[in-house]
């Protein structure tokens, strides 16, 4: 299955709802016909299982059929078929063939010519530039040269890279690796991760029982790595490129400690509890006594990628043991220059800790190359794009700080320990006022108040208890008025329940607080965004070259206005090569992290035919200029205009409907009113 056709398989995985040719043409960057052509190949490779319905409205995604089709690919035998497949079956083959392999029976093993042979041998050279290993040729018998180390990380390397979309699943390992053990292995280690107090990454046990299926592998064919040796070795499983600073050397029974060093992360993990706890268990369920080296490196990695401990203290009682003073002095002078830079409160000592563990583990994987995947860095984008932003800040100055690189995936991390942190604050911020009417009957009304306080304590912040039967209704200040008497008028705010709450009632008063928090906000939003754009920054049908080209051209609009200078425009540029700022599949929202603009204007651009932008194409381009006078409106203004584009059927009318500024600014209003 070619690439084009996995992605559109992808995109339809992601929704329910039928997709038309023209949007999944969009998203791949082809012609309508191409995507026929596509879901055509898609359904005689699957015949007769059914994985692409079509009809009228476009193509749909049958969930059942594509499961149980991907299970029968995966569990057939079948010899590989595809330039990529003869790709890896030939690494696989070499890495374990010490004696070399004939290039002619490879030819006749797989059912082609002796010179796509040849063809695939130039491919693996190039493959293996940089890993530490060679081909060597002496007559029709190749070999490969190097360590066992090289050969583990160059395995690791492919299979990751043959992995759907990055993100290493559990099934796949086991079925590559013929190690059915894996799952129940997986259980034990995070029995024994909780039991010894550790908060575990469950996004990244799979990368570490990569590492370990390939050990176990190795080490059953005899292909085992030589003894730690000088410091500076590169240790066995790493990836292409790592850096060999982190092997550990510790003693089993070494008490874990932060070494003394002006970095937020110690240059070495002590591993050797982890490393005993790791060979009992992979003893009992492998059958094997994996070497130190094995041992120590991946409890490493479980240290680095996996866990943070403090799951059974408060974070005050991790200070000395697992975090110096020092450190958190780094942490929370970037974090309140953030709070500073963004007007959000994130001085909670206790989440400052907890950063300050997951950065400590973000910087040894830096200085590792050896970054873990998150397969919500997607959805946190699109859904919480001030919140990745906040992230955004806070990675650039660690980046700054301590001269390393930081992934868009470590970045998610990143805004999933903020957002946490954020929404404790934001569910007290959002609380909807009620008051309650419920004339005395013995303590009836108290009774009542605790149930609504118990049942929606999240939702609602009672005002006022009302116990007369006489209500002066006009006076009631609050969001809702709950009642257990009817109102001499009925209204959305005014809700009929009965003395002894139902569950149909906590239903109805939740639906309606959702009703007055949404309405509540897109008022505000609404009253805030419109007054950002300006007629002169509107353009339709604008195409630049690349993403550069745009924000230099959008951005040269608003310099000669004297809203923003060139180093802002400069300052966007450089945040979108940290990070693409394509928060959906239909809109990009480039800006500066300084918020160094004059006034607080947007530029945008919307275009009947979508552009490149990073991996996504977009139909619509904002360049969003803020100054430092309009931080307070940046969080609310950002969220919800992200909010309004992440819609397609939305965007397609607000693009069809936007003929010049006056109708856009109207669509706008209404799609921002639904």
């Amino acid at each position: 299955m070619s690439d084009k056709q996995q992605r559109m398989l992808d995109y339809l995985s992601q929704t329910s709802a039928w997709v038309n040719a023209g949007e999944l043409a969009d998203h791949l960057g082809v012609t309508a016909r191409s995507v026929r052509s596509y879901v055509t190949s898609v359904k005689a490779s699957a015949h007769p299982l059914g994985v692409i319905e079509s009809g009228p409205a476009g193509y749909r995604l049958d969930r059942e059929a594509w499961s149980t089709y991907r299970l029968g690919q995966a569990g057939r035998s079948q010899e590989p078929e595809t330039p990529q497949d003869r790709l890896y079956h030939l690494v696989r083959q070499l890495t374990d063939a010490q004696g070399g392999l004939d290039v002619y029976d490879l030819a006749a093993g797989l059912f082609v010519s002796e010179s796509t042979i040849e063809g695939d041998l130039t491919r693996v050279r190039s493959l293996l530039a940089g890993t530490g290993l060679a081909l060597a040729r002496h007559g029709g018998t190749v070999t490969l040269t190097g360590s066992e180390a090289d050969r583990r990380r160059l395995l690791s390397r492919m299979f990751r890279d043959e992995s759907a979309r990055g993100l290493v699943e559990l099934e796949a390992i086991q079925r590559e690796f013929a190690s059915e053990s894996l799952g129940a292995f997986k259980t034990d280690m995070i029995a024994m991760l909780d039991g010894q107090g550790y908060f575990v990454n469950e996004y990244g046990t799979n990368a570490v029982l990569l590492h370990l299926a390939i050990a176990v592998d190795r080490f059953t064919k005899s292909q085992l790595v030589d003894s730690p040796g000088p410091r500076g070795e590169t240790a066995p499983g790493m990836l292409a490129g790592e850096s060999p600073e982190i092997l550990p050397e510790a003693s089993p029974g070494a008490p874990s400690r932060v070494p003394s060093t002006t970095s937020v992360v110690p240059a070495v993990v002590e591993t050797g509890p982890m490393a005993a706890s790791l060979s009992t268990l992979v003893l009992r369920h492998f059958g094997v006594e994996l070497g130190p080296t094995d041992l120590e490196y991946l409890a490493v990695l479980l240290t680095t990628r996996v866990i943070t401990p403090g799951h059974d203290r408060p974070a005050s009682e991790l200070v000395g043991d697992y975090v110096r003073e020092d450190d958190l002095a780094i942490v929370r002078s970037i974090v309140r220059r953030a709070s500073d830079e963004y007007l959000v409160d994130l001085s909670d000592e206790g989440f400052i800790v907890r950063l300050t563990l997951h950065v400590r583990n973000l910087i040894n994987r830096a200085q590792d190359h050896s970054y873990s995947h998150n397969p919500l860095t997607r959805s946190i984008k699109t859904s919480y794009p001030m919140t990745y932003e906040l992230a955004v800040y806070i990675a650039s100055e660690l980046q700054r700080e301590q001269r390393i690189v930081v992934t868009e995936d470590e970045i998610a991390y990143i805004a999933m320990h903020v957002g946490a942190q954020l929404e404790q604050q934001s569910r007290r911020d959002e609380l909807v006022s009620c008051a309650i009417v419920c004339p005395t009957y013995y303590d009836m009304h108290v009774l009542l108040r605790e149930r609504v306080e118990r049942m929606l304590g999240d939702d609602l912040e009672i005002v006022s208890v009302i116990t007369r039967s006489d209500v002066d209704w006009g006076k009631l200040d609050a969001d809702l008025v709950l009642t257990t008497i009817d109102p001499p008028l009925h209204s959305d705010g005014v809700i009929v329940i009965q003395p002894f709450l139902t569950e149909r009632d906590i239903d109805r008063v939740r639906q309606a607080a959702s009703r007055v928090r949404r309405l509540r906000r897109r008022a505000q939003i609404k009253d805030e965004l419109l007054q950002f754009f300006d007629e002169s920054l509107f353009f339709r049908n604008f195409y630049a070259r690349d993403e550069v080209a745009m924000i230099r051209a959008l951005g040269g609009s608003m310099v000669d206005q004297g809203i923003i200078d060139p180093a802002y425009v400069e300052g966007a540029i450089e945040r979108e090569l940290m990070s693409s700022t394509a928060f959906t599949d239909n809109l990009a929202v480039p800006h500066a992290m300084a918020m160094s603009a004059n006034r607080t204007s947007i530029a945008i651009v919307i275009n009947d035919a979508p552009m490149d932008w990073g991996e996504n194409r977009v139909n619509v381009v904002a360049l969003i200029a803020f100054s430092a006078a309009g931080r307070g409106t940046f969080q609310s203004v950002f969220d919800q205009f992200v909010e309004v584009f992440s819609d397609r059927a939305d965007v397609q009318r607000l693009i069809k409907r936007s003929t010049d500024f006056s109708s856009f600014i109207d669509e706008l209003v209404h799609v921002m009113d639904q």
